[in-house]
């Protein structure tokens, strides 16, 4: 991808590991019921597998409540900040197109992050969220760069992979979270590059 100037990150389930948050969300959901953790847990893995919000669809499903997402349990994947820095120190330049509560520059900076990152487009601050192509297009005017010169590096097929390739961005997939139970439906959902890990991406780059 030699004509490539700008990686664009989405943050949960691809720089931030959401795993506790989910445990926590799930136990919640679950709390004073009669359905067990695990069954709600297969049930999200279940809609995940049809390419939906696996925990939004399984409260609805058991007619629960869903309860608040707890911030302060995510945590940077370990080789987060490699990754980036690797990617930096190869001439690239770095942002941020993410659903995200506000604050979420302040995150980045307690993750020790938000140095890498030059242009930060996050949902609550911009005021329109993925898979609007709006919010890719403020991303890539803050850049100054052209979408074909860009690529978007997510776990959604939904929010990250078919809005950015609709627009002419180049496309990895990263299957973390539960979205890697997904498949992709049709052509838009296809992403140029498909990968297990975060540090995977560096040998695209190479």
């Amino acid at each position: 991808m030699d004509c490539i100037k700008w990686i664009f990150f989405d943050i949960g389930s691809t720089l931030v590991d959401e795993t506790k948050c989910y445990k926590r969300r799930f136990e919640e959901a679950v709390e004073n019921t009669d359905v067990t953790y695990q069954a709600f847990k297969s049930k999200v893995v279940e809609f995940s597998k049809q390419n939906l919000k696996g925990d939004h669809e399984a409260v609805k499903y058991y007619n629960l409540v869903l309860p608040k997402w707890h911030n302060e349990l995510e945590f940077l994947y370990p080789e987060a900040e490699i990754v980036l820095k690797t990617l930096r120190d190869k001439g690239l330049k770095l942002g941020i197109i993410a659903n995200q509560s506000l604050g979420t520059e302040k995150r980045l900076k307690n993750w020790n992050i938000l140095e890498y990152f030059d242009v930060v487009a996050a949902s609550a601050e911009e005021g329109i969220a993925k898979p609007a192509l709006r919010i890719f297009e403020i991303a890539l005017g803050k850049a100054d760069c052209r979408p074909q010169n860009a690529v978007m590096v997510g776990d959604r097929l939904d929010n990250d992979i078919a809005p950015a390739n609709k627009i002419g961005m180049k496309t990895i997939w990263i299957k973390q979270g539960f979205a890697k139970y997904s498949t992709p439906k049709n052509e838009s959902e296809n992403a140029d590059y498909t990968v297990n890990h975060l540090n995977e991406i560096l040998d695209i780059f190479t």
